[in-house]
């Protein structure tokens, strides 16, 4: 299975993942242009995409979603997704598909994607699993984007996973003293329906990580709020309290 992060953070996501010459992106978050451009660019085919996946209609995940119209490609979101919001108005009648927390839909015989409901200030917002077999062995990966906190079915619903693309957006106490943030904006990063912390990456991931070789991709982290270092550190921390070694029992990398 390959993973290729093209853009991520609070400025657009967007994710590529291919398996068995299926290939579909994860978010579109960015100008159709740009997606169009480092799709290009990293080497995959537009013409070639078989499907998109929203995980919920903030623009930084679904700006470039027309893309979609001029590759007819079939796109997948949550039924609150496709009401609510106008970005995703632009994808035409005929390439939309629901996909709520709970459902799951095979692309072309290759991926098994799965939804599960996360916890953001969004229309019935959503977080993926995309499962691959074949004679030879399985692959799973989770997504975790945009979520205030990470519950039990959560967890339940991204164990096992092989590669796990989580956020790591802030810092509390770093966001807290920094005067670029109103009482309302901080409030709302730190709530229930925010975004992830170090800590709580950590301790999501120091519950998911088996020890098996794990590839976790760290993102959407705050230039303001946090930073490399300090993402690593924590997380690290928290794995190796569990007596995982970095680069033997797991693997991690941030991008974004």
């Amino acid at each position: 299975m390959l993973v290729r992060v093209i853009a991520g953070g609070s400025d657009g996501n967007c994710i590529v993942v291919q398996s068995g010459g299926v290939t579909v992106l994860i978010e579109a978050g960015k100008r159709k242009t740009f997606i169009e451009k480092m799709l290009i660019q990293e080497g995959f085919d537009p013409t070639k995409i078989d499907a998109i996946f929203v995980s919920h209609a903030h623009q930084d995940h679904c700006q470039g979603i027309g893309i979609a119209n001029k590759y007819s490609i079939p796109v997948y979101a949550s039924e609150g997704s496709w009401r609510n919001v106008k970005h995703m108005g632009a994808v035409e009648e005929d390439l939309r598909h629901v996909l709520d927390a709970g459902d799951s839909v095979i692309i072309e015989c290759e991926f098994t994607v799965k939804a599960f409901a996360t916890h953001h200030d969004g229309h019935s917002t959503i977080g993926f699993t995309l499962e691959t077999e074949d004679m030879f062995f399985d692959r799973k990966m989770s997504f975790c984007l945009d979520s205030g906190y990470v519950c039990d079915d959560m967890l339940t619903a991204m164990k096992g996973s092989d590669i796990y693309l989580i956020e790591a957006n802030h810092e509390p106490n770093i966001l807290n003293n920094h005067p670029d943030y109103s009482d309302y904006l901080r409030s709302r990063i730190l709530s229930d329906i925010g975004h992830l912390s170090n800590q709580q990456a950590a301790e999501a991931l120091a519950k998911l990580i088996e020890g098996k070789g794990e590839r976790i991709m760290i993102t959407h982290l705050s230039k303001r709020t946090n930073t490399v270092a300090l993402a690593v550190a924590i997380i690290g921390d928290a794995l190796s309290v569990k007596g995982f070694v970095k680069g033997k029992d797991y693997f991690l990398e941030v991008i974004g």
